[in-house]
């Protein structure tokens, strides 16, 4: 299952909530408040703790926009391994992978640290699909058990290959989103909610 976000969605006044200063105008609206985002967060941990359950984990979180959706959702499955019958042994590791510059997906794909990778892989978005094709690729390398990606955003558009995750949070229509740990040029990493960055954000903070 996952929330399907329709293209007519306007999101929200940005008045109604706590934006930081900085970015009052640099955002049009957001998109998926805070709260909502950990509402869907906590049912996707139930969902990974029912399959899982039982298994010696690897969770693998992809840098840099990964890191808030992964520590997020490794709380509310270590919340379920105390509180629940089931439970899950987790290690936890990171890797990088660079594939963006401005608002534009550069096609080439940098890949950075990863020591003992072999199951659950955490990613903030799936745009294209094709970043996290070429970390499968790498991943089998390791030959893991088995691989479950879990990716809180999914993006409708006609660039995807096609790849679909094993979680998935929300599906939205093919905007350029930020916040939660998703960057434009490493800024608005430190605003709460996801949001729609304005076309004068983008200006301001090009690279």
């Amino acid at each position: 299952y996952q929330m399907n976000i329709s293209d007519e969605e306007q999101g929200y006044d940005l008045d109604l909530f706590c934006i930081p200063k900085h970015y009052a105008a640099d955002l049009e609206r957001v998109y998926i408040p805070h709260g909502l985002i950990l509402d869907r967060t906590e049912r996707l941990a139930r969902e990974i703790m029912k399959e899982m359950g039982g298994h010696h984990i690897v969770a693998l979180c992809v840098l840099k926009g990964g890191y808030k959706f992964f520590a997020d959702l490794l709380d509310y499955i270590k919340a379920l391994n105390r509180n629940s019958d089931r439970s899950i042994p987790m290690t936890v590791d990171f890797i990088r992978l660079k594939s963006y510059c401005n608002d534009q997906s550069t096609g080439e794909i940098k890949v950075i640290g990863g020591d003992d990778l072999s199951t659950l892989t955490g990613k903030d978005i799936i745009d294209t699909g094709k970043t996290m094709k070429t970390l499968l690729q790498l991943l089998k390398q390791y030959n893991p058990k088995m691989v479950k990606v879990a990716s809180l955003l999914v993006k409708r558009t006609p660039r995807s290959v096609g790849y679909r995750p094993d979680y998935v949070g929300f599906e939205v229509p093919d905007k350029f989103v930020v916040g939660y740990a998703l960057d434009y040029n490493e800024y608005f990493r430190d605003l709460n909610h996801i949001c729609v960055i304005s076309e004068t954000g983008k200006e301001k903070y090009k690279a």
